[in-house]
């Protein structure tokens, strides 16, 4: 099984595993701790994005980003206690929290709403369904 594995390469190990074990990512023990972490999620995978319709993201633009299907209010409550600041951002797919990593990186973390996203694509002349 072929597993994706995007690499962040940051300027402090140490905070930045803090920061996305804060998000809710497990820390995987491995050799290594000080320059190297796996941190993983029940699931993943990679998005492909038209950026004519990404709302001024240029093509080649990379984001990380989180999809959860837990409320964004209780992703919200664990930053707020873990102390990261955070956006709430309307999109027109749903609402996505913006949070910013400790090397200055925007992560994303969204809920999707299948019926926003219709709509979203019928208003751009894209698929709906």
């Amino acid at each position: 099984m072929l597993t994706v594995l995007p690499i962040r390469y940051v300027a402090d190990v140490e905070a930045s595993r803090d920061f996305y074990a804060g998000l809710g990512l497990a820390v995987r023990p491995e050799p290594g701790a000080a320059v190297w972490v796996r941190l993983t999620a029940a699931a993943g995978a990679v998005g492909v994005h038209a950026a004519t319709v990404s709302q001024g993201r240029p093509p080649g633009a990379t984001e990380l980003g989180f999809t959860t299907d837990e409320p964004l209010e209780a992703v919200a409550r664990r930053l707020e206690s873990n102390g990261y600041p955070y956006e709430l951002v309307e999109e027109n797919f749903g609402t996505s929290i913006r949070v910013t990593d400790p090397d200055g990186v925007v992560v994303q973390i969204q809920r999707i709403d299948p019926d926003t996203v219709r709509r979203s694509a019928a208003a751009v002349g894209g698929e709906a369904g």
